[in-house]
């Protein structure tokens, strides 16, 4: 036999072409995990202000201006007067984190 010693170079190369795929992909799939978290904060923001509003239009006032805590994760409720035809406006927001960003949705009562 004469490859002796090729056994090592092609596993280094092997294990060479993994690190440099591997510092490529990696990134990029914690990018992706953060886009993903920040999402679902959004779809959950939503969702709470669609709850809201239908509590508003029944009630006449929001259920609470307590902040809600759903995952860990604190959505404040705020009411606020808009300026067209008496109608409320109520905002969703999520305060600013180290893992995701300050987010705020908004709508107007029926």
């Amino acid at each position: 036999m004469k490859n002796k010693g090729f056994f090592l170079i092609d596993l280094l190369l092997s294990l060479s072409a993994l690190l440099m795929l591997s510092l490529f992909f990696i990134p990029s799939l914690i990018d992706l995990k953060n886009q993903a978290w920040r999402q679902e904060i959004e779809n959950q923001s939503y969702q709470i202000l669609y709850e809201e509003l239908q509590i508003l239009s029944i009630n006449g006032q929001v259920s609470s201006l307590n902040p809600i805590l759903k995952n860990g994760i604190a959505y404040q409720i705020n009411l606020k007067d808009a300026d067209t035809f008496g109608q409320k406006e109520v905002c969703v927001k999520v305060e600013n984190n180290s893992f995701y960003g300050e987010e705020e949705v908004c709508g107007l009562s029926e």
